[in-house]
């Protein structure tokens, strides 16, 4: 018997909605699973397109910074939070863009003992500032982000994939969401 996604008794609905099989589907196929992330928020199908609409277009839409930076910002604020669910997921997808096992386990670990570049490091710095101490966030913070090459688009991208985490990782730690067991095993 498998364990349910979270903590919580909330059933996925009995029939999914034409779109979100469709979207589950693919999941299957292009992952081998469909994140427990996704059947967790599944008992309620507007929650469920809520989750995925701002997901799909923090960490997959166009965007100045890259997948790898998205899910770099991910793992930083997972790591903060100290969220097992989020921490396995996106090391793993970590570990998978950037083709170097290590580097996840450093993001996950403690991302300054990585060997980052001086973008990275900006873009991370303030994601974690704004996940420990938002409100003392200062037009310096931002300039310093500027400073190496960050648009005023790119800024607002940093801080909403860093807010979304932020908020699933509360959502995630207090149902206590598991991680599939396949993230484990993944880009190593």
């Amino acid at each position: 018997m498998t364990k349910e996604p979270t903590a919580l008794d909330l059933p996925m609905v009995d029939q999914l909605p034409d779109d979100i099989q469709k979207y589950f589907d693919v999941c299957q196929d292009k992952l081998g699973m469909i994140p427990n992330v996704l059947q967790a928020y599944a008992f309620d199908i507007e929650k469920l397109r809520a989750f995925t609409g701002m997901y799909n277009d923090l960490m997959l839409a166009e965007s100045g910074l890259s997948k790898l930076e998205r899910e770099m910002i991910a793992v930083v604020v997972s790591s903060i939070n100290k969220c097992f669910y989020c921490l396995t997921a996106h090391g793993a997808a970590v570990r998978q863009l950037s083709g170097d096992p290590a580097l996840g386990e450093m993001m996950v670990m403690n991302w300054r003992a990585a060997d980052l570049d001086a973008r990275q490091t900006a873009m991370l710095g303030f994601a974690e500032k704004v996940t420990k101490a938002s409100a003392e966030i200062t037009e310096d913070d931002r300039n310093a982000l500027r400073g190496v090459g960050f648009g005023e688009r790119d800024i607002w991208d940093i801080a909403a994939v860093v807010g979304f985490f932020n908020m699933s990782n509360r959502m995630a730690s207090a149902v206590d969401m598991r991680p599939n067991p396949e993230y484990h095993a993944q880009a190593r």
